[in-house]
């Protein structure tokens, strides 16, 4: 009987995105690659846990959920998270960064200092800039400073980045336009934290690294994954959590496949070759002039 794996998430290193599974196997993944993955017959979505402890109750969770928790699991993970503001004593030195995510959409963050770029890759920021370095506490007091100050946020959604990535300036110099003149005016502010050092301006390019470059539109993304479905198709990007697979739908268009709706279901090899997509996706409307919604 072929052995089923649970996924563990899309993680980046430096030499490109890599799929982790449960037991500490590894997929890495290139361009070209096929992505190919039945979901197990008659299997359901069960909650992956928090800070490495395996759920207790196996909880079942929503196909649709990136999370892949169950409330009690949520709680706990984000009870020690420093994106919650919760772990004030962390001594470990922190950035504070810019990053550009296509026209109009910086936000500002921190990230540990430890984790070099990675937080970066992992959001799918297509251009960044370091701002400063210093203590947690330094690091948020800038991030709320730069965020008022500037009028940027601190998160931008998945589906607005999924938006423009075919769309994006040709140049470098173009991608970091608003990288360069945001971080001027960040520099030049008043009421820095004193522990906090300013970094010098450094635009940081991630279209090569993404693959970004000539990609075609995506014409849907998936909605959730679900019992006997089968995933197959092109690696022909990959930003942040999102894969971009090409060929996997009917009309041949790229599919983004947001790769913590993996998380949770026993997966399976997809045998074969043809480009296959039998799960639930979500079309994404393309007429001129058409609006999705009031605002």
């Amino acid at each position: 009987m072929t052995q089923a794996w649970k996924c563990s998430g899309l993680r980046w290193s430096a030499d490109g995105p890599v799929l982790r599974w449960d037991g500490g196997r590894c997929s890495a993944l290139s361009w070209g690659k096929q992505v190919a993955f039945r979901i197990v017959d008659g299997g359901v979505r069960t909650c992956v846990g928090a800070r490495g402890h395996p759920c207790a109750a196996r909880a079942v969770v929503p196909g649709r959920s990136t999370g892949a928790r169950c409330e009690e699991c949520a709680r706990m993970d984000r009870a020690h998270s420093v994106a919650a503001d919760t772990v004030a004593d962390d001594p470990r030195p922190y950035h504070v960064y810019l990053a550009w995510f296509g026209p109009g959409m910086v936000k500002v963050g921190i990230t540990a200092l430890e984790r070099g770029p990675a937080r970066l890759l992992e959001q799918g920021a297509v251009c960044f800039s370091w701002l400063g370095t210093g203590p947690l506490m330094a690091a948020r007091r800038a991030e709320e400073l730069l965020r008022a100050a500037l009028g940027v946020p601190d998160r931008i959604p998945y589906a607005d980045k999924r938006a423009v990535r075919s769309e994006l300036p040709g140049t470098q110099d173009e991608r970091a336009a608003e990288i360069v003149a945001l971080h001027a005016r960040a520099v030049a502010l008043d009421g820095w934290p004193e522990s906090l050092t300013r970094e010098p301006l450094d635009p940081v390019d991630h279209v090569r690294v993404f693959g970004l470059a000539g990609l075609p539109a995506a014409g849907a993304a998936v909605r959730e994954l679900v019992a006997g479905g089968v995933v197959r198709g092109e690696l022909v990007a990959a930003a942040g959590p999102d894969l971009h697979l090409a060929g996997a739908s009917e009309d041949g268009a790229v599919v983004v496949l947001d790769t913590r709706l993996m998380t949770g279901w026993e997966l399976l090899p997809a045998e074969g070759s043809v480009p296959e997509l039998t799960v639930p996706v979500r079309r994404f409307r393309r007429e001129p002039g058409v609006q999705d919604g009031l605002f």
